[in-house]
């Protein structure tokens, strides 16, 4: 596993939306090979897609031959509502950017065929040729995408309901916490792990506690991002509030052995 720490949130960003850009240049897409990329909402990822709109803008990345897979979406939003993660990456990154809508793929909160949706969204990132970086978040409780403290690291795309914490946590984005849905499409941490490579993003104090098992701890489904730990290319990218919570020497050792920059 690689541990990014940086000063900040802007830096960490910076840092995300530039590693994204180099992994798509250099895998030099094509319309018959195109660079599968797994993406997240939330706070968290808003700075890096604001940094790729503004490289694409300058002409140093084109998503014309990127295929995106997002990792959930509440279940009962449809898709124009102001709290649907398909309105979110619209608003916040693809209307901005040259994806053809054909390559952007997000799970259906609305349909009545909860099994064939997971199904068919597993299947289509296999026909794909599977996802070369999956970028994630974290949750307070270490949950990334929504597989919440318990889930299976054997777990593919499902529904999944949410905790209170996490409920309260998202209530945030809604006028109430009585309007946050309560169930989910996600995909599984076993969906996460297949991709090439995984990118897992943590900024501020409160993501401190999930960063520390993240890495120190032992693997546990109780801390779902601790599968990563068993990732061949997992990296792990937060500021320094974040990462307050390691040893001493964990931080140390992990800023001394990633001065470079890629």
């Amino acid at each position: 596993m690689r541990v990014i720490i940086k000063d900040n949130k802007d830096i960490m960003a910076n840092w995300a939306a530039n590693y994204v850009a180099y992994k798509i240049n250099k895998f030099r897409p094509t319309k018959n090979k195109p660079f599968v990329l797994g993406l997240p909402t939330g706070s968290t990822p808003l700075k890096m897609y604001a940094e790729l709109i503004k490289m694409f803008q300058k002409g140093k990345v084109s998503f014309a031959h990127v295929v995106t897979f997002n990792m959930d979406e509440y279940i009962g939003l449809p898709a124009d509502h102001p709290q649907s993660y398909h309105y979110f990456m619209q608003e916040n990154f693809f209307k901005h950017i040259d994806i053809k809508p054909s390559n952007v793929h997000l799970l259906d909160g609305m349909t009545k065929n909860y099994e064939k949706e997971c199904a068919d969204y597993e299947k289509a990132m296999k026909d794909a040729g599977g996802v070369n970086l999956f970028i994630g978040g974290v949750g307070r409780d270490g949950h990334i995408a929504f597989n919440e403290p318990f889930s299976s690291l054997k777990s593919r795309t499902r529904v999944k309901t949410l905790t209170e914490s996490t409920i309260k946590a998202n209530s945030r984005f809604f006028k109430s916490e009585k309007e946050v849905p309560t169930k989910v499409l996600t995909v599984g941490i076993e969906t996460i792990m297949s991709a090439d490579e995984v990118l897992i993003m943590a900024n501020d104090k409160n993501k401190a506690e999930a960063i520390k098992h993240g890495i120190e701890g032992p693997l546990s489904h109780v801390w779902t991002i601790s599968a990563l730990q068993q990732h061949p290319h997992g990296i792990i990218l937060c500021d320094k509030e974040a990462a307050s919570e390691l040893s001493p020497e964990t931080r140390a050792y992990f800023m001394e052995i990633e001065k470079d920059n890629f």
